[in-house]
């Protein structure tokens, strides 16, 4: 990767700064048209053909600057909403506070956005609405590409790719960041960051994804606006915390959010069990090395799984203050999983999808151990025992002392039937060495009353 910037900054000098940015030419930069989405190419030839300015933008160009592959394309063009969707025959329009276009394809949605000014002028169109604390709650103002480049959050994502020319446009020496490895917001750190205060986990985000620091003047007020964070919606929050949990760099995001105070506002709960529990905190680290393995080996991660592991240790402190007040294990830890879940859709709406699974790897957490007979071969039959498991072996890899339940399950699995039965046969359930107390029969009437 280093090999590659190296090379694209042993090119020529770069050359027209301009309001359109300092142009790259071709024979400047090791950017191609055949590196990009083929559909990205014909959203960006079909704007251009209509007449209007259209760029490939933003991560994707990034990404391929770095020798990465890009997750998705974007596209910006000064075409406003109603123009770009009458161009295409599967486009709809989404959002409110930021209306894009998605362009649909046979298994890609090309994202579309119209150029944004900060600006409201008497040219200008669409409407841009702020709370009193600076908050951007509508942002439908439309603007040049300059305008457009003014206003993104990162040096690094400000950089305009036009595949049809092979040029590339770099508004905010997003290039030069790139090669010092370095995140960088763009404009007033504090006014950016309170204009949107997602845009703090956006920096953590990218730092940790990409191995990059964080410059020290946008770094300087983040921890003091960590409390701007609750004025996100759950709904966007849970979107975000996707992004950060689910890069494939969760442990090293964790730990950032960790160290800038971040994380106390994703999952507020959490913050005393891990000073509380030396377990807690080294079973959320373990949950993110698990994620970030599955996820460099192409293997399915799940909302369920991650928020099950984050609430955890919630639902097991609050379990145990119920059972000591004489609640039964089952009903302790239901009634647990509803307050922890009730108080975490507030903050990060989780979608009934994920949350149901939740509650299910939870309730297995019970079952698993009590295995005997022909319980182990009904439980490996549930549709949530798969995470129920690995769920068991997060918790013991994390710490925690399961008696070798784990390991338990592990030869269950790879036994075959005869073996299966010996193993269920040799566990001894608690009680099950009781003998059974007789109801006393009833005393037959055998005579009859006789006067």
């Amino acid at each position: 990767m280093l090999e590659r910037i190296n090379k694209f900054f042993r090119q020529k000098t770069i050359r027209g700064k301009a309001a359109s940015g300092d142009v790259v030419a071709s024979d400047e930069h090791t950017l191609t048209p055949e590196m990009m989405s083929v559909d990205a190419l014909k959203v960006v030839r079909t704007l251009q053909k209509a007449g209007f300015q259209a760029y490939v933008v933003g991560g994707c160009v990034r990404d391929l600057l770095l020798g990465l592959k890009p997750k998705d394309f974007d596209v910006a063009t000064n075409a406003e909403p109603d123009q770009v969707k009458s161009l295409f025959r599967r486009a709809r329009i989404i959002g409110r506070r930021f209306q894009i276009v998605h362009v649909q394809f046979n298994r890609e949605i090309i994202e579309v956005t119209t150029f944004r000014s900060n600006q409201q002028g008497k040219n200008s169109n669409g409407t841009r609405r702020q709370t009193d604390s600076g908050m951007l709650t509508r942002d439908n103002v439309f603007g040049t590409l300059s305008d457009d480049a003014s206003r993104r959050d990162l040096t690094i994502n400000a950089l305009y790719y036009d595949p049809i020319d092979n040029s590339l446009r770099d508004f905010a020496d997003g290039l030069n960041d790139i090669k010092k490895r370095v995140v960088r917001i763009m404009g007033d750190p504090a006014t950016r960051f309170r204009e949107d205060p997602v845009r703090l986990l956006r920096v953590v985000r990218f730092a940790a994804k990409l191995g990059f620091r964080i410059e020290s003047k946008t770094a300087e007020p983040m921890r003091r606006l960590a409390d701007n964070l609750q004025l996100v919606s759950a709904p966007r929050f849970f979107d975000e915390s996707l992004k950060l949990f689910m890069s494939g760099q969760g442990l090293a995001t964790y730990q950032l959010l960790d160290d800038y105070r971040f994380f106390d506002y994703i999952v507020p709960e959490l913050s005393s069990c891990l000073q509380q529990d030396p377990l807690a905190a080294a079973l959320i680290e373990q949950a993110f090395t698990n994620t970030d393995l599955r996820i460099r080996s192409l293997k399915r991660v799940t909302p369920a799984f991650i928020y099950a592991a984050l609430l955890w240790p919630i639902v097991a402190q609050r379990a145990t203050e119920y059972r000591e007040q004489g609640e039964s294990p089952l009903s302790a830890q239901r009634r647990a999983a509803d307050n922890a879940i009730f108080s975490q859709v507030v903050v990060t709406a989780i979608p009934k999808r994920f949350s149901i699974p939740m509650r299910e790897i939870w309730d297995l957490q019970l079952s698993l151990p009590r295995r005997g007979g022909v319980r182990a071969e009904r439980l490996i039959g549930h549709p949530r025992f798969r995470a129920a498991y690995d769920f068991v072996l997060l918790r013991e890899e994390s710490g925690e002392d399961l008696e070798g339940l784990g390991d338990w399950w592990t030869r269950y699995q790879d036994s075959d039937a005869q073996q299966r039965l010996e193993m269920a046969s040799a566990i001894k359930e608690p009680g099950s060495s009781r003998t059974r107390r007789r109801r006393p029969r009833k005393p037959k009437n055998s005579a009859k009353n006789v006067d």
